[in-house]
């Protein structure tokens, strides 16, 4: 099945080095059987006018490598084991540094009157959801190495949209059997995302793709597909290729109730915190009940708030007439301050991803104050003493869960101002299929494996570093959670609590005076590696001098729409 020839860029070589095809990757454990519902994990997704199933069987078709003697490589597959009915969109290619895991979409047009007969039309009258491609253009080829590689863009019909790149191995034109078009009203704009090859004087570029617009109430879904071209493009450019549309308003195949519980009860993390943390999470109750204040601008006292937060404003923007704060009193503040692991729970916001086709399971957790920075100036490492604290901290990590199967995909780690997707192959796991998240000392970004990461300037080792690293304080998410909001399920079927509500800040504006304290550090260090204030301000998050308090969740720009990367 993988047994393809390898090809190399270097023209000076006269052997080629076989490379290393990559090994499917499975989950550590079985996926269970769901509890029943209408349309998740039954393989098959209804998107409208079409019908898509996810294909993860391929053939080898073309691989090369551009470090000569290294396993590093990219090789390109063909979709193989169809289901009868279904057309093949385009073909799929990943780096062989990486356990096989991919795939591509194939779609087979729905009957209106029918749940099942579905057909391919040859006719040119009408206008049928697919149709075949009138011919294809060679983008690129090459003949150097043990193989060669063409690279062919299907040539739509007036009206339709190609979805994908086809790749042979001889000269000759493909069949226009081999994939189907997309008539262009059941498809959105895509864009380029991740360069996965790049050929000398970048005459050829490989990339992956995504749609343009994403989010909770965006409708476009990735085929999984490539795209593939000899000229440059930019990252908002429309490309020659499209992604599909979900145009089924029921999102028929998200889970319901029964099975988010069983979701999160399969793939719910463990996440731990670093051994010398001394700012805990809490439950958000325990925060309120162990003496947060409400204060209004113009007031010089605070109020207490209900254990519920029900006497929070709700609704409305963050206008800044309101702000969370500890406790007053000394003992209470520093008791607050710490937080409460017993008390820790996550909170779980659900909705739909790349167009209904996965179910994003954002996971949220509140800690009452973040705890000051380490500043790291190379072999030098620093506590400071205010910079970097505040109030209220919410942070939070995604499970991205497949609706054709059921299983976990990536998980994205965020960290601060920014994040990363992670691919289930890459993580952690720790009872079955449950993945790891460290959350950093006192900053609570999230990580994928322990470490320290620098958040600076990291080749001249300069910087604030999140440590992370397994202890025994830790947060069971399969167990402690509280699914607070599922838009998608309509209105009575989650209760939304009345602290999601609350739109200002869960903390107060806090400004510090970071000028002296980098001063003192600063006379502290070696003459040589001495920088001046300003320098080193330009190093670091604006948010690490001074801030206005956090929002609560639901102002964060990933209620709605996608995480930012």
């Amino acid at each position: 099945m993988f047994g393809c020839e390898c090809f190399c860029w270097n023209k000076q070589a006269d052997v080629d080095f076989p490379l290393l095809q990559p090994q499917p990757f499975s989950l550590p454990s079985p996926i269970p059987e769901w509890p029943l519902g209408q349309g998740f994990a039954t393989g098959k997704i209804n998107l409208g006018e079409l019908e898509v199933v996810k294909v993860t069987a391929f053939e080898c078709v073309w691989s090369c490598s551009l470090l000569r003697g290294k396993e590093r490589g990219l090789t390109f597959y063909k979709p193989v084991g169809i289901p009868d009915g279904f057309f093949c969109l385009g073909y799929y290619c990943q780096p062989n540094d990486q356990l096989l895991r991919g795939y591509v979409l194939a779609a087979r047009e729905r009957d209106p009157s029918s749940l099942e007969v579905c057909c391919d039309y040859d006719s040119d009258t009408g206008f049928p959801a697919l149709r075949k491609p009138v011919n294809y253009s060679l983008v690129w080829s090459t003949d150097y190495g043990n193989g060669c590689g063409f690279f062919w863009l299907p040539n739509p019909p007036l009206g339709y949209k190609a979805m994908g790149v086809v790749v042979t191995n001889t000269p000759n034109e493909p069949s226009v059997e081999e994939v189907r078009c997309v008539r262009e009203d059941l498809t959105e704009t895509c864009e380029i995302m991740d360069n996965l090859l790049a050929t000398d004087a970048n005459t050829f570029k490989v990339w992956t793709t995504r749609p343009c617009k994403r989010g909770m109430f965006c409708r476009g879904v990735s085929t999984g597909t490539f795209f593939c071209c000899t000229y440059f493009v930019s990252e908002d450019q429309e490309l020659e290729i499209a992604c599909l549309k979900n145009l089924d308003p029921s999102l028929h195949a998200m889970p319901n109730l029964n099975q988010l519980h069983a979701l999160i009860k399969h793939y719910g993390a463990t996440v731990f915190f670093h051994p010398d943390e001394d700012c805990m999470p809490s439950s958000v109750q325990w925060f309120f009940k162990n003496g947060a204040l409400l204060y209004k601008d113009g007031k010089l006292k605070g109020e207490r708030i209900d254990y519920l937060g029900s006497n929070l404003p709700s609704g409305g923007i963050n206008d800044g007439a309101f702000w969370i704060d500890l406790p007053g009193e000394d003992n209470a503040r520093n008791n607050v301050r710490n937080g409460n692991l017993e008390s820790a729970e996550l909170y779980v916001h659900v909705k739909p991803a790349l167009g209904g086709t996965f179910t994003d399971i954002v996971m949220w957790i509140f800690c009452p104050f973040n705890g000051p920075a380490n500043l790291k100036i190379g072999l030098m490492s620093i506590q400071m003493n205010k910079i970097g604290q505040h109030v209220g901290d919410w942070e939070h990590f995604t499970l991205r869960i497949s609706n054709f199967t059921g299983e976990l995909w990536k998980v994205y780690f965020s960290q601060h101002s920014g994040g990363e997707w992670v691919d289930a192959f890459n993580l952690e796991f720790i009872e079955g299929n449950k993945p790891i998240i460290y959350s950093s000392k006192h900053g609570h970004a999230s990580f994928p494996h322990p470490g320290t990461y620098l958040q600076g300037v990291v080749k001249l080792g300069i910087g604030i570093t999140n440590d992370a690293a397994r202890s025994k304080y830790f947060v069971d998410s399969s167990t402690r959670y509280q699914i607070v909001a599922a838009e998608y399920l309509g209105d009575g079927v989650v209760t939304e609590p009345c602290w999601l509500q609350y739109m200002r800040e869960w903390g107060p504006t806090i400004v510090y005076d970071s000028r002296s304290e980098l001063d003192k550090i600063i006379s502290l260090l070696p003459l040589l590696v001495r920088f001046s204030v300003e320098n080193i301000f330009d190093l670091f998050p604006t948010a690490l001098y001074g801030e206005e308090g956090p929002t609560g969740p639901k102002e964060k720009d990933n209620w709605l729409g996608d995480e930012r990367c």
